[in-house]
């Protein structure tokens, strides 16, 4: 036995039993979904605002990769995780009441100053502060999360701060066929030329007991909408993470992006997003890809990519009505609602 299957089977004594499944192991009529939601950012915030709306057992997993703005500056100078996208999962997972919305404001709002507070958010600071008074940041985070009114939980994905690093293609446009290596997320999320591939440093992170736990015992695993190879992809990367969707019981559903990404996919199709997922994890299974029905054009190609990784293709509006390219909150919670009850082992959740 290798060292990381033995960590993920200790892992696996963590998984609570389930009370609500039958005795073959499928939820029970009536019950709610247990969903995992994993990225970062804003991709990641859309599809959490989307799925407070249709379950009350939802966990975010969360990249821990960035090192831009306020979260790279606490990073850098505390060696702390990098909070902005826990955050911004936190304030997601608010609810509509004045309370929660009140926090949502709250955690959000950024200082402007001449000093060193200038452009940090609030949240981002409560957060660390949590992390140096308990020393524990899954339990720091579930404590904002009840101070919040949070509608779910939120988790990093890594128990280490990572470094994203991308092969670029033509990143320098004096060679535009040699491949350069960026390192850092804020830098290949703007980067010029094609990014090739992306690994994390170190190679084999820890990922949080607590989220493998998350996804082996989920009905339901949704990956995106978000920057593809900053946000998405990065939970490919950690080895103990990535055994655990594979080996999950749960259904995966990936959501696609709107549009492409300026610099990070600029030209990508949406069948390139599924064959830049399938060189990162060859042995990734999919059940459902979801994509917005205007953003498809060819919606031919877009099933055959899904095919190769055994997933249906969903069509649906889930773009905001004002033509930007983000997602409604209603529509794709609409849009996660049909797949769960159409997708699903049993009939409908409510």
């Amino acid at each position: 036995m290798t060292g990381r299957t033995s960590r993920l089977h200790r892992v696996r004594r963590l998984v609570p039993g389930r009370v609500t499944r039958g005795p073959e192991g499928r939820t029970k009529r009536g019950a709610q979904p247990k969903v995992v939601a994993l990225g970062g950012g804003h991709g990641l915030s859309a599809s959490l605002a989307a799925l407070r709306r249709i379950t009350g057992d939802l966990t975010a997993v969360v990249t821990v990769a960035d090192d831009g703005g306020s979260s790279g500056r606490l990073r850098d100078e505390l060696g702390v995780l990098p909070p902005g996208d826990l955050r911004k999962a936190l304030a997601a997972l608010c609810g509509d009441d004045d309370w929660g919305q009140t926090w949502a404001r709250v955690i959000k709002h950024r200082f402007t100053s001449e000093g060193d507070l200038h452009d940090h958010a609030v949240g981002n600071l409560l957060i660390v502060a949590l992390w140096e008074q308990l020393g524990d940041p899954v339990q720091a985070l579930d404590l904002v999360g009840k101070l919040l009114g949070a509608h779910g939980r939120v988790l990093p994905m890594s128990a280490v701060p990572l470094e994203l690093q991308a092969l670029v293609k033509g990143h320098d446009p004096a060679g535009p066929e040699a491949v350069t290596t960026v390192r850092g997320q804020a830098t290949v999320a703007l980067t010029p030329g094609e990014v090739q591939s992306v690994h994390v440093v170190p190679e084999d992170p820890p990922a949080v007991p607590e989220a493998v736990a998350a996804v082996l015992d989920a009905d339901w695993v949704v990956l995106g909408p978000g920057s593809w190879f900053s946000s998405v992809i990065p939970h490919l990367l950690v080895p103990e993470l990535l055994e655990a969707l594979q080996e999950t019981k749960a259904r995966r559903v990936l959501s696609l992006n709107l549009a492409p990404q300026p610099g990070e996919t600029d030209g990508f199709s949406p069948q390139r997003h599924l064959e830049v997922l399938a060189r990162h994890a060859p042995k990734l299974a999919l059940d459902v890809v979801l994509a917005d029905e205007a953003a498809v054009p060819d919606r031919e190609s877009l099933t055959e990519a899904a095919k190769r990784l055994g997933a249906a293709v969903e069509l649906a509006p889930v773009a905001a009505p004002d033509g930007s390219p983000t997602h409604d909150p209603e529509l794709l919670a609409a849009a996660y609602d049909r797949i769960f009850r159409m997708h699903g082992r049993i009939g409908p959740w409510r």
